[in-house]
């Protein structure tokens, strides 16, 4: 099997580690060197959205500079923690390596795992008896206590509700879950008539929810969908922006009916072979 590391790919790497801990060490760069954990938060939240952004273009090259952005905020969060005496970046990498090796027992070890279905279900278990190892006096976690409430709302309950499925709590089908939100919208169409914003809210978000699971039924990442549509979104009202000014108009000065038919426009161009 080739590796994708090429035989320079460790000195490299120990360059990033020495590049950043010279940029936070004594005479470095006074922005770098006033970062804390805290601080850098944000930018690794953007580094990787920037990822998904060029993986969603197909932009290669461009993937590769964002990749590069990714793995620095990774060194730069492990400088920050050995300045602290806390951790070392070889203690992420040995981590993550024994990590690998645990959660994969059916390549490493006497599991057995035919599809996809099977592999999650062996990571649930391993990460389970990892939590009991770690805090055996601990009241037994419930199942959904290992998936952060800090994730973004989408992600949480893609993660929620697909370890609920691996326990047995779930619809048979995609067609039961179309089912459930048709009646999670007429739940919501009553909530409307009502207006009250609470009933409005929670009906939502239960639309949204059940919308997560449909997803997770036939495949698809929701997140990676809205993304998409959210792209295609911008692709079309940009068009209909350009041809509005090329009229010398903007969308302030039109009215419906016309950004609605430049919109359509817009659909056919991007349909067309």
């Amino acid at each position: 099997m080739t590796s994708v590391l090429s035989a320079g790919a460790g000195e490299k790497f120990q360059q990033l580690v020495n590049l950043m801990a010279r940029l936070r060490g004594p005479g470095g760069c006074p922005w770098d060197r006033e970062q804390t954990f805290d601080s850098i938060k944000p930018y690794l939240l953007e580094e990787t959205y920037e990822v998904l952004d060029a993986i969603d273009a197909r932009d290669w090259p461009e993937l590769t500079g964002e990749l590069g952005d990714l793995m620095l905020q990774a060194v730069f969060f492990s400088q920050m923690a050995a300045e602290q005496d806390l951790f070392r970046v070889e203690d992420a990498l040995d981590a993550i390596n024994q990590k690998l090796v645990r959660r994969h027992p059916h390549i490493f070890g006497d599991e057995t795992a035919r599809t996809g279905d099977d592999v999650r279900k062996i990571w649930s278990e391993v990460k389970q008896q990892e939590s009991r190892e770690k805090n055996p006096q601990a009241a037994r976690p419930g199942l959904l206590d290992g998936v952060p409430r800090s994730l973004p709302a989408l992600v949480e309950a893609q993660q929620v509700t697909s370890r609920a499925a691996h326990a047995g709590f779930d619809w048979n089908n995609a067609g039961e879950v179309l089912d459930k939100l048709r009646e999670e919208l007429a739940e919501f169409d009553s909530a409307r008539a009502t207006g009250d914003p609470a009933q409005l809210e929670d009906e939502l978000g239960d639309l949204l929810f059940v919308l997560v699971n449909l997803a997770r039924f036939v495949k698809v990442d929701p997140e990676q969908a809205l993304r998409k549509t959210n792209a295609k979104f911008r692709r079309r009202f940009g068009y209909v922006e350009q041809k509005l000014a090329e009229r010398g108009a903007a969308p302030a000065d039109s009215n419906i009916e016309e950004m609605e038919s430049l919109w359509q426009e817009a659909k056919a161009s991007e349909n067309r072979p």
